[in-house]
């Protein structure tokens, strides 16, 4: 049931469009991370078996329904009735990878008794971002670089969160971008920047609740925290809501089981600075100014304006939604073919509440461009919209 309805929607990126980012996102992406997802866990041979039998669906066959008694297998009959049957390389983009990281979970056993129950195919490529030497150490890094003054600190925070999101396990391509997590030399690979309207909106409304879509876990994962604790420590929000992913999905998406982790690596590290941190987190953890939740809608193939009712309730009342990474912008999009021109504002205007999204661009969609932007990015870089390399402040009052 929608929640809420678009005053107009592109047609959707689908997987049939040639030359596309979603059409190789299937002929190559995600087959290569089928096979690394084998190569990191010691399944049983019937577990790799069915992983590779989903491969060869992807790149010959067709779309085979789930067949596993499990909580979510009434909604994915509903929302795949006009898929099945029909080739992985011509249906919407968007459904496709929602679908396929829930039939990973099929083929890994993820939601069946035995023990492979709840276990994160992917577990052993995040478990490496937490590794004092990794995501710790880039924290580390940033936060040694921090300016004094509050507002320019805000932004170096929100910007680093911001690029953090290049830490993604599913892009290669993203991980390699020019510039890393390095925020002093990333102005100019900023295509749009609203920094300074989040800060006069957190000004004006000081004290408020901030609702957090997270993105990926790991390093992304620890430059969200340092935020998060800016806003809490400045009073800028009384309370932040992190909103994780239910099960695994896109490879790093944060569970809570992965904000936990991130919270004892940091507590165990070297630097007295990041233990500091955890020790703030945790405490406001304890007092309910900051909360950890998951829902079933965030792995799903639904867009934001197909909201449940009950988090369409609770995000319609936040001072603030921050959107983190790719994905959750192309969520809110409906992942559609939108004139680049086309502001964000109206892109978005069914949804009620203040909100900005984070993203660093691994898609071909986008809006909020000034006129003639598209085109001179596209000339001297063809593949801007997708390696990672810019990324976006939007924000909507």
């Amino acid at each position: 049931m929608e929640r809420f309805t678009p005053s107009r929607l592109p047609p959707p990126f689908l997987t049939s469009e040639p030359g596309t980012f979603a059409r190789r996102t299937f002929e190559e992406r995600i087959p290569r991370i089928i096979e690394e997802t084998i190569a990191a866990n010691d399944f049983p041979s019937e577990i790799a078996q069915a992983l590779v039998a989903l491969r060869s669906e992807i790149l010959n066959g067709v779309i085979a329904p789930l067949r596993e008694d499990a909580p979510d297998q009434a909604f994915w009959e509903a929302h795949s009735q006009n898929k099945l049957g029909r080739s992985w390389l011509d249906v919407p983009w968007y459904w496709a990878e929602s679908f396929f990281y829930r039939r990973v979970l099929q083929a890994t056993r993820y939601f069946q008794p035995g023990p492979w129950f709840q276990r994160d195919p992917y577990a052993a490529s995040k478990d490496g971002e937490l590794e004092p030497t990794q995501g710790p150490h880039t924290l580390h890094a940033i936060l040694q670089a921090l300016p004094g003054e509050a507002e320019a600190r805000f932004r170096a925070l929100m910007y680093a969160s911001l690029w953090g999101n290049r830490a993604d396990l599913s892009y290669r391509v993203a991980q390699n971008a020019p510039g890393s997590l390095q925020v002093e030399r990333e102005y100019a690979n900023l295509v749009v920047d609203d920094a300074a309207r989040v800060w006069e909106h957190l000004q004006v409304h000081r004290g408020g609740r901030v609702d957090w879509l997270c993105d990926n876990a790991g390093t992304e994962l620890f430059l969200d925290f340092a935020l998060a604790d800016f806003l809490l420590e400045t009073r800028l929000a009384e309370q932040i809501v992190f909103h994780c992913k239910p099960q695994p999905y896109f490879v790093s998406d944060a569970m809570l089981e992965d904000v936990r982790a991130a919270l004892a690596a940091l507590a165990q590290s070297p630097f007295t600075e990041l233990k500091q941190l955890a020790a703030r987190l945790e405490q406001a953890l304890r007092q309910g100014r900051w909360k950890i939740v998951d829902h079933w809608f965030w792995a799903t193939c639904l867009f934001f304006f197909e909201l449940t009712e009950d988090l369409a309730e609770e995000l319609s009342h936040a001072s603030l939604v921050v959107s983190k990474g790719d994905a959750n912008y192309r969520r809110w999009l409906g992942d559609g073919h939108w004139p680049p021109t086309t502001p964000f504002a109206e892109a978005v205007d069914y949804w009620p509440a203040p909100l900005v999204a984070l993203r660093t661009l691994k898609a071909e969609l986008i809006v909020g461009l000034r006129s003639g932007q598209a085109e001179s990015l596209q000339a001297g870089d063809p593949t801007w919209l997708t390696n990672g390399k810019r990324g976006l402040v939007q924000f909507k009052a």
